[in-house]
């Protein structure tokens, strides 16, 4: 079928661990990738940079999350606390002169210094404790962003982004945003395939399934956490900078309040712990699917002639995505990255799982 293992023989640890064994699945990325590319030759302007591109940023930042979370297993609540940080520290950056590239590698950094701090809160409480205590930490930074007029200009002031731009060339058409975001998920992605197969990745995995025994196999459960926040935080900082660099051109105390925390956890969950696939789809059903469903569902009232209010429309939709993510997640708890992982196993034995039957 499309999945043909009968061709695939490994007889090197170096042939076995290939970022992609199966030459469906490099065949499958490469396809991805050129799609990606001609991306604004192929879709609208309005849909390129009002869904596509959002899209693109929110999944870097899920990806970031899944590395704490997925792989570390340290549950974080307060991801949104340090995308701010980054999209501060890196427009106040900008504003100053300093030249993009910088000024992302500014609000990274500041992320990952501040994010390291949970790491020490990791060591000491875990669960739920953990949660609460990174859920009281954005509490904390969405007070400093209200209370802060030198960082933020106030409770209902915003702080305008200077034209993003790179190697000295501004860039302000929506192709050239759009590979802005592109560039730096493809770039996060590489970088997480490759955690997969590192010693670091085997460490993180081992902390997250019992770090009092990682300790005993001589794995420093304090040294992985921290680098596991600190790599998670430099994403989240990048990420939070390239959302208001090429997204909303401008920085909001409200566009990283607890809900987003909570937004990125529940993709992070829908798609799957651990997986780079399903931070995609997790990050496309929580952004893209209300959308999509409110226009079901406006098309199918004036299909059938039902005159249905303002409220009534606003509702019933939303209604039908909770319900929608509730199904999906009584199909499969572990998300849909292991939906796409069940198909694909299916497939690659297939036909020659109709013998044992």
């Amino acid at each position: 079928m499309f999945y043909r293992l009968s061709g695939v023989h490994h007889n090197s640890y170096k042939s076995d661990t290939k970022m992609f064994p199966v030459r469906t699945d490099r065949n499958a990325i490469i396809f991805l990738l050129l799609l990606g590319i001609a991306a604004p030759f192929l879709i609208p302007s309005l849909y390129l940079n009002g869904y596509i591109l959002p899209w693109l940023i929110w999944t870097a930042a899920v990806l970031g999350l899944n590395l704490v979370t997925g792989w570390a297993g340290q549950l974080h609540l307060g991801y949104g606390a340090i995308m701010a940080v980054g999209a501060y520290s890196a427009v106040h950056a900008a504003r100053f002169g300093i030249p993009w590239e910088f000024a992302l590698l500014i609000g990274g950094l500041a992320s990952s210094l501040i994010g390291s701090l949970f790491a020490f809160t990791a060591l000491r409480v875990k669960g739920l404790y953990l949660a609460l205590t990174t859920l009281a930490m954005q509490f904390v930074m969405d007070w400093v962003l209200t209370h802060s007029p030198a960082i933020s200009g106030g409770s209902h002031a915003s702080l305008q982004a200077p034209t993003f731009a790179l190697l000295g060339q501004d860039i302000t058409s929506d192709a050239g945003l759009y590979y802005v975001a592109f560039g730096w998920c493809v770039l996060v992605t590489i970088f997480m395939l490759n955690l997969k197969r590192t010693g670091l990745g085997r460490a993180l995995v081992a902390v997250r399934e019992k770090d009092f025994a990682a300790a005993i196999l001589g794995v420093n459960s304090f040294y992985y956490k921290v680098i596991a926040f600190a790599a998670s935080s430099f994403i989240a900082g990048v990420t939070g900078a390239l959302l208001v660099a090429t997204f909303y051109f401008l920085a909001a105390p409200e566009q990283f309040a607890v809900n987003v925390s909570i937004q990125v956890l529940a993709m992070v969950i829908i798609g799957g712990l651990g997986s780079i696939i399903g931070s995609y789809m997790g990050a496309a059903l929580i952004l893209l699917m209300p959308g999509v469903v409110n226009q079901i569902f406006s098309g199918v009232a004036e299909f059938m002639g039902l005159e249905m209010g303002v409220e009534t429309l606003a509702h019933i939709p939303n209604a039908a995505y909770g319900a929608l993510i509730v199904i999906f997640l009584m199909v499969e708890p572990l998300g849909l990255g292991k939906l796409y992982a069940n198909v694909r196993d299916y497939l690659m034995v297939w036909p020659f799982d109709q013998l044992k039957k």
